[in-house]
Parts: C-alpha cells; sequence; structure tokens
C-alpha cells in the first residue's frame, strides 16, 4: 500500500495537469455516451413495430428537484425528436447523424486531451524519480560502489522507473475513469436494453492510411528520444564510474546539474513521441465512427423508404447502435491496470530501497571551518573495515605540511584506504584523522574536500572538451588559468596539437587520448584547484617509460610546496619521499626515509631487491 500512495502522491506533485486528465477523461466518458444515447428517442419514434406503438409525447414540464432535471432533459428531447419526425423524418435522421458526429468529434477530442496531459504527466513523474535517483547516488558512499551495484542501479533508474510510468496512467484510469465509465454506460444500457450484447470492432482501411502517416512521423521522434536515452545511460554510466573524482573535487552540484539538462531534453523527446503515438486511437475511432454514420444514413434511409431490398430490420439496426457502447473495454481496462500497478509495486519499492538508504558520510550539525593547513595531518589509532575485517589495524601516522609522504606494500595492504579516509569517502570505526587540531568529521565534506587534490591510477576523465576536463567543478574557472595548469602538468603541447586545441572532445573517459595525455590532463585538473593536500594514488603505474617521465616531471611540479601522499607500487618513484610508511596486512611495518629503510634490511630492502633497485 506505501508503494501505491508514493505512486499517488508522485502522480498528484502536478495537481493541476492531473486534474486536467481526470477532466478529459470524465468529459469522454459523457460524450461517449451522449453519442450512443442521441440515436434511441429518433430510432424508436422513426422504427416501430406498429405505428399503435408510438408513444406520443406531449409538451413536458419541469417539476423540480435535481433527479427530475434529467428526466426533463430527456423528455424534452424525446419531444423535439417527435416534432421533427412528424414534420419530416428524413430532417430528424439527418439531424440526428450531425449530432451524433458532433458527440463522436468532442469525445475523441477530450479522449486526446486526456492523453496529451497524460504524456506530460508521466514523463515529469519519470523525470523526477530519475532525478531523485541520481542525485541520491552521487550522495551515496563508496562502499555502495564497491559491492559493483552500478549496473543495478541504472536498472532502477531505466526498467523500474519506466513500471511507473505506466503506472501514473494507470493510476488515473483505475481511480477516475473506468468505474465511472462502468457505472454510467451499465446504468444506461440496463435501463435501454438488459440484454446487451458485444460486437467488435470494424477497422477501417483508410484510418490504416491515415496512421501510417502519423506513423512516419512517430518514427522520427521516437529514433530521436531512442538517441537522448542512449546519451541519457551514458551520462548516467560515465558520472557513476566517475563518482570518485566528482565527490573529490566538490563536483555533485555541477553533475547535477548538467544530468538534469539531459533529462529535460529526453523528457521533452518522449513526451512529443507519446502525444504523437496517442494520436492514433482517437482518430482511428472517429474515422471508424464517420463510416458507421454513413452506414446509419444510408440504412436509416432505406428503411424509412420501405424498400424491399432493405438489408436491416428497424430492431437489428437499433441493435446494432446499442451494443456500440463496448462495455467491455473500461472491464478489461481495469484488469489491466491493476496489472500495471501490481508491477509498479515492486518497482517503486525497488526504487525506495535506494532513496532510503543510509548515505552514511554525513556533515556535522555545525561544522568546523577549516582554515589553510599549518601543521599537518595526523591519524591517531585508526582502526578500520568495510565488512567484519580489519583492514586498518593501530595506524599512527603523521604527515607534515609541505612534506611528502610514501605508502608502499604488497597489494591489499591497506594503501587505498588510508588515502580514502582523508578526504572522508568512508568513516573510520575508532580513532580519528585531524586536520591540525580539528577532527575531519566535524568538518563540512565540501569544505574538507576543497583542500583536497587527487590524481588516481585510472585516469577519470569524461566525455567533454579538454578546457572542461581540467575545469571539471569549477564553473568559474578562467582560460589563463586553465592554460598554466596545463603547461605546468605538462599537457598544453600536446593539447595544442589536438584539432580544437582545448575544445576538442576526449571522448568517453578520454579514450581518445593515450594513457600519459589522459594522466597529465588528471594532474591539471588538479593544480587548477590549487590544493593543499595532495593525495597521488599510483599515478604512473601503469604507463611506458617515456610517458613516466613525462608525468613524473609534472607531479613533481604539482608536490611542491604541497602536502603530499603518495602510494606507489614501483619504489623508484617516491625514493625521494620525505617518509616511507611500509604496511603489511593493515599495519605499519617500517617507517623512514629511503636510505633509513634500505640500511634496516628490512621489508622494505626487500620490496627494493624485487624490482631491481
Amino acid at each position: 500500500m506505501k508503494a501505491l500512495l508514493d505512486i499517488f502522491r508522485q502522480t498528484f506533485r502536478y495537481r493541476m495537469t492531473a486534474i486536467l486528465v481526470v477532466f478529459s477523461n470524465l468529459m469522454f466518458v459523457i460524450f461517449n455516451l451522449i453519442s450512443l444515447v442521441l440515436f434511441i428517442p429518433f430510432l424508436q419514434l422513426i422504427f416501430p413495430k406498429e405505428p399503435k406503438d408510438i408513444n406520443w409525447i406531449t409538451k413536458p414540464v419541469y417539476e423540480g428537484g435535481f433527479i427530475h432535471f434529467f428526466e426533463y432533459c430527456s423528455d424534452v428531447y424525446q419531444y423535439f425528436m417527435q416534432q421533427m419526425v412528424l414534420k419530416d423524418p428524413k430532417q430528424a435522421l439527418l439531424f440526428v447523424c450531425i449530432s451524433v458526429i458532433i458527440a463522436f468529434f468532442l469525445k475523441n477530442i477530450f479522449r486526446y486531451m486526456a492523453v496529451y496531459h497524460q504524456s506530460q504527466l508521466r514523463m515529469a513523474v519519470v523525470r523526477d524519480i530519475r532525478d531523485s535517483l541520481f542525485h541520491k547516488a552521487m550522495r551515496l558512499p563508496l562502499s555502495f560502489y564497491t559491492e559493483e551495484r552500478k549496473g543495478d542501479i541504472m536498472s532502477r533508474m531505466n526498467n523500474d522507473v519506466n513500471e511507473i510510468e505506466v503506472a501514473v496512467v494507470c493510476m488515473l484510469e483505475l481511480l477516475f475513469r473506468e468505474p465511472i465509465a462502468i457505472i454510467i454506460n451499465l446504468g444506461v444500457l440496463i435501463y435501454w436494453s438488459p440484454s446487451l450484447t458485444m460486437i467488435s470492432l470494424i477497422l477501417l482501411p483508410i484510418s490504416a492510411f491515415v496512421i501510417s502517416r502519423i506513423g512516419k512521423s512517430l518514427k522520427k521522434t521516437a529514433k530521436a528520444g531512442q538517441e537522448q536515452m542512449g546519451i541519457l545511460f551514458s551520462s548516467m554510466d560515465e558520472n557513476l564510474s566517475g563518482i570518485r573524482i566528482i565527490k573529490a573535487f566538490n563536483a555533485v552540484p555541477y553533475v547535477n546539474e548538467v544530468f538534469s539538462a539531459i533529462n529535460l531534453k529526453h523528457q521533452k523527446l518522449i513526451t512529443l513521441t507519446f502525444r504523437k503515438k496517442d494520436l492514433s486511437s482517437p482518430l482511428n475511432e472517429f474515422l471508424g465512427a464517420c463510416v458507421l454514420i454513413g452506414i446509419v444514413w444510408f440504412g436509416g434511409t432505406m428503411i424509412l423508404e420501405a424498400k424491399e431490398n432493405a438489408s436491416l430490420s428497424g430492431e437489428e439496426f437499433l441493435t446494432f447502435i446499442i451494443v456500440f457502447s463496448q462495455l467491455l473495454r473500461p472491464i478489461s481496462g481495469i484488469a489491466f491496470c491493476i496489472s500495471c500497478l501490481n508491477k509498479a509495486k515492486v518497482s517503486q519499492d525497488r526504487i525506495n530501497e535506494i532513496l532510503e538508504m543510509d548515505e552514511k558520510i554525513y556533515d556535522a550539525e555545525q561544522p568546523v571551518a577549516l582554515p589553510n593547513l599549518e601543521k599537518g595531518i595526523t591519524y591517531k589509532n585508526i582502526y578500520f573495515k568495510y565488512k567484519d575485517e580489519w583492514v586498518l589495524k593501530n595506524i599512527n601516522l603523521f604527515i607534515p605540511k609541505g612534506k611528502t609522504v610514501a605508502l608502499v606494500g604488497e597489494s591489499g595492504s591497506g594503501k587505498s584506504t588510508i588515502s580514502d579516509l582523508l578526504p572522508r569517502f568512508y568513516d573510520i570505526q575508532e580513532g580519528e584523522i585531524l586536520f591540525d587540531d580539528v577532527n575531519l568529521k566535524e568538518a563540512s565534506l565540501i569544505d574538507l574536500r576543497s583542500h583536497i587534490g587527487m590524481v588516481t591510477q585510472e585516469s577519470i576523465l569524461f566525455n567533454d572538451t579538454v578546457r572542461n576536463n581540467i575545469a571539471f567543478g569549477l564553473t568559474t574557472a578562467k582560460d589563463e588559468d586553465i592554460i598554466e595548469a596545463a603547461k605546468i602538468a605538462n599537457a598544453h603541447d600536446f593539447i595544442m596539437a589536438l584539432d580544437n586545441g582545448y575544445d576538442t572532445n576526449i571522448g568517453e573517459r578520454g579514450n581518445k587520448l593515450s594513457g600519459g595525455q589522459k594522466q597529465r590532463l588528471s594532474i591539471a585538473r588538479a593544480v587548477l584547484r590549487n590544493p593543499s593536500i595532495l593525495i597521488l594514488d599510483e599515478a604512473t603505474s601503469a604507463l611506458d617509460t617515456e610517458s613516466e617521465k613525462l608525468v613524473q616531471d609534472a607531479l613533481e611540479k604539482l608536490m611542491k610546496n604541497r602536502t603530499s601522499l603518495v602510494i606507489a607500487h614501483r619504489l623508484s618513484t617516491v625514493r625521494n619521499a620525505d617518509l616511507i610508511i611500509v604496511l603489511q596486512k593493515g599495519e605499519i611495518a617500517e617507517q623512514g626515509t629511503h636510505d633509513e629503510l634500505i640500511a634496516k634490511k628490512g621489508m622494505y630492502y626487500s620490496l627494493c631487491n624485487m624490482q631491481g633497485l
């Protein structure tokens, strides 16, 4: 029930649009009924079995009262038709035919108005849910993504959200259209003919031609919508894959804004697709009604003229019109809506699992502002675990301001975990990390991460221009600052050699660039932010010798006068570090300078020998 209430609330967030849908559906039901009822008085008068069967009506008098009002309207119409039949039966037949055509036209106008507003409503709800899911995904901790659930959250953004889209329409029809249609039509049909049966609609060849013309236009719009859907999913995948960089560079608001713009464009294309698609059904029915009225005219004329070869009797003709009510349509519609809502309940529950998930990493209620770093970063009695086993145990480490501290050790020893704790990608279970004398948990995430720059082993770049990748998250960055950052990163020369220089699009994940070029753009991005603290996570381990030299030179420029935490497998890159920390199974095994550790001939000495140093 909670899931259905959530869908109801999401639907009626756009109250006016929802009311327009309900009103249009109600008018559709009314005019659908009128299009049937208009025939009855005329046909009863014009096709009696015997002349004496005609119940001649005197001019009605309104006696007051709400219920009598409807009876009075019916009597007035029957009296009016009686006078027309007595005067000129053919004129009465023509009047009825024109009236029914108008009723069918209005009926289908309101039907299309309902689906017209539904297309806006359903896609607006989809857009809002997808925005909420994406924004929530940006706030979720990295521990959520270590379980490789990116595909799952994308499925919820796509398939489950699409089920909600269908449910929005079904919710309105189940509550405000189908029951009303059944009650009104059933009541009238029981009044006029209790033995009513249904017949199938006759589809018209001419309607197929008109619908095919709409289909060609629909195909073009649908193709554009599918292409935009591809862009939308590409944006989801790219940003979810780059969540570490997005968080580290405080670019969550920027990414949210870009995604919302792509999502809005997708919404407009799909809205147009639905509007063209939904035009087919009412237009098809209206064309069918036109042909049916043609049959009524010619069949009624033959009966009026008492032709011997008339193919329809009066009773058959009357029955043919009555069964056109299609009472089974709203009944089958209710069954379909219930089925859709049952599927949507599951989808809404899956969506709520994400939206209600604990974000784990929270700002303090009254965060302390972080000044410029004066002393350094202190890891004090740190214990940390992802699930059950401790990954870090009793880590005590001080990184002095302006110094470089390197973390080395075997894979899985906890090097990356120590670096991830500094920008609070994860929160520790025991101990504290101090920024000078301020506990990181007392500072806001945005404030903390504004002091930190990061260059990772995998160069996480985005499908955008070189300029926007360097200025990622900094919408006010000046061109001269971007160029200066690129020069410091040894990237300016190769950028200028690209087709459009700094305006060159580097492709998805920067796949148009080499590994060394991508890494130098990552360094330029960090340089532009001018962070006081720098985290280098095996920034050169995946490069060839020539690229490594260029990147290492750029890193040395970047690290100059900055507090740096360096993770390295290639020990040659950290020989000049002020302090080298050797980790083993989550604990500090050794620490000292390169020469001090070599002299100890311990674990670091063995690692250097294995790498031929």
